[in-house]
């Protein structure tokens, strides 16, 4: 059996090994001139390569279609991706949050790993060859390779979304599915930084610990994180932003509302602000807010509480420390926009799961299969994104091989 399989990513490398070892001829084409560009900026350069948690653990951190991939993940669960690339050679450790990484901490020793396993097992990797066109035939599947027209009988997708481009993912898999007749669900960014109206510029760099991310939509609450936060020239990112940024990406009306002191309620930061305010009586309103938070957030902080920072807090009404308490436990932002595809690192979106069984096979076309960043399937970070992307291609793989 003949099968095709179009990118040479993650999951696109996964599925020819499993294809190849259940006894198929595989070809795999990639329009980059290597194999795993995308593998090489994953985890900062390290590569996280899964999660290694339960299944049922897993499925609670995937933001879309977790209902799904429920098969995908027990056939082959994080724990098997662990044992895949030890068998392979490639000793991995696991770090804060399960996350699991090579030993090496480099992210090209994942590609070298897989590219050896498919050497090895003979499938024909052909770089630098973009397919442009797949048809359905009688016997399976034409593909448009470059200049010439090659058939298959199966056909494995896995050319990633829209994240990245730069490293060839440009949603050429999204574009075949349309064309074969697939209902697409629109593409959003995800996992990326949230740009705000108001400007941040002067916070630029500073990295919060232990605050609290509230999303409203439409005045609604969408979406709370604790955590770690960084803001940007434009916005806000950093784990919780990144993480809130998945859960709202397709919501209106949008308003963040942050809070730097969550351990407290508002009684007991009253509190502390009144026992600050005695012991630093004549000092400035700005001196005393020093104590209380990074000396480059105190400006920011007093004009979004529309205080005067020269004010001597001796003079402090209770409802200008009212009007204090209230930004300290929820500093406002609107929403502009999210940042862009060129910087998410996930896309949300692709191939609707309605047009695709379990095992990742269109239910228009028999022995075509999408996987990974193709279809609407996204996570958070920590490694759940490649896992699905792995779990997905086994699935494939296996099953256009049975």
């Amino acid at each position: 059996m003949r099968i095709a399989v179009v990118g040479g990513g993650a999951g696109g490398m996964l599925a020819s090994i499993i294809a190849a070892r259940q006894g198929a001829q595989v070809v795999l084409f990639e329009k980059n001139e290597k194999l795993g560009k995308k593998i090489y900026i994953t985890g900062k350069g390290r590569c996280n390569l899964t999660n290694l948690c339960s299944p049922d653990e897993f499925l609670k951190n995937v933001i879309s279609n977790p209902k799904f991939l429920f098969s995908a993940i027990h056939k082959f669960t994080s724990q098997d991706c662990f044992d895949f690339f030890e068998n392979l050679g490639l000793p991995l450790i696991v770090e804060r949050g399960n996350r699991v990484f090579p030993a090496s901490q480099k992210s090209s020793d994942v590609t070298k790993a897989l590219s050896l396993e498919m050497k090895h097992l003979g499938v024909e990797v052909r770089l630098e060859s973009e397919v442009s066109a797949i048809v359905k035939t009688v016997e399976g599947f034409n593909l448009k390779v470059n200049d010439e027209k090659l058939n298959f009988h199966k056909v494995i997708v896995s050319t990633g979304g829209l994240s990245y481009p730069s490293t060839g993912s440009t949603g050429d898999g999204m574009k075949f599915a349309k064309t074969l007749g697939h209902k697409l669900i629109e593409t959003k960014q995800a996992l990326v930084q949230l740009l705000t109206e108001e400007d941040v510029s002067s916070l630029e760099g500073l990295s919060l610990k232990n605050v609290a991310l509230t999303a409203l939509s439409n005045g609604k609450k969408v979406s709370s994180e604790f955590g770690e936060m960084l803001f940007t020239r434009n916005g806000l990112s950093g784990p919780i932003a990144i993480t809130t940024s998945s859960r709202i990406n397709r919501l209106y009306n949008v308003r963040l509302s942050l809070d730097l002191k969550p351990a407290l309620d508002e009684q007991t930061l009253d509190a502390r602000l009144l026992r600050e305010f005695k012991d630093a009586q004549n000092c400035k309103l700005q001196n005393v807010m020093y104590k209380l938070m990074p000396s480059r957030l105190v400006d920011f902080v007093l004009k979004s509480a529309k205080l005067d920072g020269d004010k001597a807090v001796n003079i402090v009404s209770r409802e200008e420390r009212m009007q204090l308490l209230s930004t300290l436990k929820g500093l406002k932002f609107r929403l502009k926009k999210l940042g862009s595809f060129d910087e998410a690192v996930v896309t949300s979106g692709g191939v609707s799961v309605s047009d695709l069984k379990p095992t990742m096979e269109s239910r228009l076309h028999e022995g075509l299969y999408f996987v990974g960043e193709t279809v609407d399937v996204d996570a958070l970070t920590g490694g759940f994104n490649l896992q699905i992307a792995f779990s997905t291609a086994f699935a494939a793989a296996m099953d256009a091989t049975k």
